[in-house]
């Protein structure tokens, strides 16, 4: 599906639930994973700008890639946790910020991905997981872009910022609580 490049102890998964800075804060205290980088995916620009993206006219979605070690995490755990820290319910849409390059996305490397997601999003449907229908789309990952460096570790540089206290922050505080046997020991 993809020619994503991994070593043979890494995986590679491409989410995108909102801004990416949350979704970065998170990912980067989970044990196994080794790299995350915020990025853009899913449009039709080369190399797009965060402003291209945020005026939403590129198709690009706020992601990050996550590189991770799949003998100690595997990517539904890696979902599980995806689902937790974000509204998998609204369409292109996480709280304020709103449009397409906020949607909820998937975008698998391989087509075991393919029936993890599939499998797990069935299994949340039945289960009323949620009080509305989960809207996370599953697409192949093709090409990812990395965002600016000012968007690397923001969260980590930027944690005072209003926006940080009030949208990342109780992202990353509901991690802690309900995934601590999946936080990276320091």
């Amino acid at each position: 599906m993809n020619s994503e490049t991994k070593s043979p102890e890494t995986a590679v998964a491409i989410l995108g639930g909102g801004c990416f800075w949350c979704l970065e804060a998170v990912f980067r205290e989970v044990e196994g994973v080794r790299a995350v980088t915020s990025g853009y995916a899913g449009g039709h620009l080369e190399l797009p700008t965060y402003r291209e993206v945020c005026e939403g006219g590129s198709g690009h979605a706020e992601v990050v890639r996550i590189e991770f070690d799949p003998a100690v995490i595997g990517f539904r755990d890696l979902l599980e946790i995806f689902f937790a820290i974000h509204d998998p319910t609204t369409l292109n849409r996480q709280g304020n910020d709103i449009g397409t390059q906020y949607r909820s996305i998937i975008l698998v490397t391989d087509d075991a991905q393919l029936r993890t997601a599939r499998e797990l999003i069935e299994e949340m449907g039945e289960a009323r997981a949620f009080p509305s229908a989960i809207v996370t789309r599953i697409e192949p990952a093709g090409r990812f872009w990395p965002a600016e460096a000012e968007h690397h570790d923001y969260f980590v540089r930027h944690a005072d910022q209003p926006y940080c206290q009030y949208v990342v922050a109780p992202k990353v505080a509901r991690f802690r609580e309900r995934f601590s046997a999946r936080r990276r020991q320091r």
